[in-house]
C-alpha cells in the first residue's frame, strides 16, 4: 500500500481561480485540497491509472471544475493550449520510473505560463535530488521549500516559453514495450491455447501476451485490460500493427471492465510494486477476479519471481494448481477449477 503524504496540500501555494494542473498524482491527497479551494478555477488531472483517476473523479466539487486527459497525450495530443497553466504538481511516489518523471517537468515546462510554479514532492530514495537538477537545468531556478521525514518539496518558475525542442522527454512507453522478458518468455511457452479460447489478458502492458495468444486462437476472441493508458496505446497500436482481428483492447482497473464476461483462458504477468514498494496485493486481487470471470473449465496461468508467495491466495480460489514451467528466477502457475 502506497504511504501518501499531505506535503503538496501544505505548501502548494494557489490562488481561487488558478488553473492548477495535477501530474500523473491523482491519488494525492492534493487533489481533494484543490478542488475544495478552487471556486472559479480550474483542476486538470493528467493521469495515467484509470483507477486513481476513478477515485479523484468521485470528489464532492462540482463536475465543471475538473478535466482530466491522458498523461502521456498531453504534450503529443497538445489537448489543452500550452502556456495555460498556473500551477503544476507531481509527487514522484506515483511515478513508474525516471522518464516518468523526466516527462511530468517537460509536460510542466510546456503547459505553465510565465509565472506559473511547478512543485514537486518526493524522497531521496524516490530521485528527488536528481529531480532537483533536472528543474535547475530545464527552468533556471530551484527552491527548497521543506524537507520533512526524509520527504523535500521543490518548487520551480517558469521565466520563458519553451518549444517542444527544448524539452527532454515528449512521450512515454511501457515496462519492456520494445523486449520480451523473460518471465513473460516462460510464460507464453507454457500456454495451451485453443483455436477458439474467449480469453483474457489480465494487466496487458505492451500486449506481448495477448497478442501471442490471438494468433492462435483464430476462431476466438481475446481481450486486453489495464489500469495504464500508456499500456492502452501501446497495446492498441501493437495489435494495429499486428494486424490482427480478434482482438480488443480495454482501459481497466484489474477486470472491472470484463466482470460480467466469462473466459476459457486468463494469463497475466501482474506487477508486484506499487508506489516503490513491493507487494501482493495486485496479483492477488488478479488471482481472485480471475477465479470470478473464469468459465468452470476454464485456465489460467500466472508468471511471477519465485520468491512472490501467490501460492496461498491461487488454493483459495482454484481446486487445482500446479507450477507448469519455471527456473531458478521465475514460476509459471497453472490454476483450473475455479472455486466460486
Amino acid at each position: 500500500m502506497m504511504l501518501q503524504s499531505h506535503l503538496l496540500t501544505d505548501f502548494v501555494q494557489f490562488e481561487a481561480m488558478d488553473q492548477v494542473l495535477v501530474l500523473n498524482s491523482a491519488a494525492d491527497p492534493f487533489v481533494s485540497h484543490a478542488r475544495e479551494h478552487l471556486r472559479s478555477g480550474m483542476l486538470y488531472l493528467a493521469e495515467d491509472n484509470v483507477a486513481n483517476l476513478a477515485t479523484s473523479l468521485r470528489g464532492s466539487s462540482a463536475p465543471a471544475q475538473l478535466h482530466s486527459i491522458a498523461f502521456h497525450d498531453y504534450i503529443l495530443h497538445q489537448q489543452h493550449a500550452p502556456g495555460t497553466m498556473d500551477v503544476a504538481v507531481m509527487n514522484l511516489l506515483y511515478q513508474p520510473g525516471n522518464v516518468w518523471m523526466f516527462y511530468g517537468l517537460s509536460v510542466a515546462a510546456f503547459a505553465l505560463k510565465r509565472g506559473g510554479r511547478l512543485y514537486v514532492a518526493g524522497a531521496k530514495d524516490r530521485g528527488i535530488l536528481t529531480i532537483a537538477k533536472r528543474m535547475q537545468a530545464l527552468f533556471g531556478n530551484v527552491e527548497t521549500l521543506t524537507i520533512s521525514k526524509g520527504q523535500r518539496v521543490l518548487c520551480s518558475q517558469k521565466r520563458q516559453d519553451f518549444s517542444l525542442q527544448d524539452l527532454p522527454v515528449t512521450s512515454l512507453e511501457v515496462f519492456a514495450a520494445h523486449k520480451l522478458d523473460e518471465g513473460t518468455h516462460l510464460l507464453l511457452e507454457a500456454l495451451l491455447i485453443r483455436e477458439q479460447d474467449n480469453a483474457l489478458d489480465l494487466g496487458c502492458g505492451a500486449g506481448f501476451i495477448g497478442l501471442h495468444i490471438a494468433r492462435q486462437a483464430v476462431q476466438g476472441q481475446v481481450t486486453l485490460v489495464d489500469a495504464s493508458l500508456t499500456a492502452v496505446a501501446a497495446a492498441q497500436e501493437a495489435t494495429l500493427q499486428a494486424g490482427l482481428n480478434n482482438v480488443q483492447v480495454l482501459p481497466s482497473n484489474g477486470a472491472q471492465a470484463v466482470l460480467q464476461q466469462r473466459f476459457d483462458l486468463v494469463a497475466t504477468n501482474p506487477p508486484f510494486h506499487q508506489g516503490g514498494i513491493q507487494t501482493l496485493e495486485i496479483a492477488e486481487r488478479f488471482i481472485r477476479e480471475a477465479a470470478q470471470i473464469l468459465l468452470p473449465d476454464g485456465r489460467f496461468y500466472l508468471v511471477a519471481n519465485r520468491f512472490l508467495k501467490y501460492e496461498p491466495t491461487l488454493q483459495r480460489c482454484f481446486r487445482n494448481l500446479q507450477e507448469c514451467a519455471g527456473n531458478s528466477r521465475y514460476k509459471v502457475l497453472y490454476a483450473t477449477h475455479p472455486i466460486l
